[in-house]
């Protein structure tokens, strides 16, 4: 049964997210602002897995599904919790409940925070204002993982980061 209040609260936590993240582009001088947004949204994010267990697409929609995945995927300041809820997203996509694409995204946000090569490729800095991926094991079986997760070819996702 779906949770439209729980939905909601996804929904408006991100819109705040992605705005603030939007201005930051724009000023670095919000990063205070992100990282208070970060704070709070990581606390409310552990307050409803710790309720509802992992919002899965039965009990909030696909939508606020995946888009709970990047709440969490922003928790970079909580390597522990982030490590959880990867744990509660493998199990429930494994159920067809989450998407393996964010399960990809949070494996490598994980693997990054933890000081190891990426899996499949999602994470990149920025270095001389280009974008660069971070370490990536075993690149020449990269497309093949992205691939077993719904993911496009890395060559196809970097297009599209270098270009947005």
């Amino acid at each position: 049964m779906k949770n439209n209040k729980l939905a909601k609260e996804i929904l408006q936590m991100v819109k705040v997210d992605q705005k603030i993240r939007k201005i930051y582009l724009k000023s670095p001088f919000f990063s205070k602002k992100i990282e208070r947004v970060d704070n709070l949204n990581l606390e409310k994010m552990k307050g409803m897995v710790k309720k509802f267990g992992w919002p899965t697409i039965q009990l909030v929609g696909k939508r606020a599904s995946s888009l709970a995945w990047l709440l969490v995927q922003h928790a970079d300041y909580d390597l522990k919790f982030q490590k959880h809820c990867l744990r509660l997203m493998k199990k429930e996509a494994k159920r067809g409940n989450v998407l393996w694409e964010n399960v990809a995204y949070l494996t490598d946000r994980v693997l990054v925070n933890s000081g190891k090569p990426q899996l499949y490729g999602t994470q990149f800095y920025q270095r001389n204002r280009k974008l660069v991926p971070k370490p990536i094991k075993n690149p020449n079986k990269l497309n093949g993982r992205r691939r077993e997760m719904g993911l496009e070819p890395f060559e196809v996702y970097q297009k599209k980061l270098l270009h947005a």
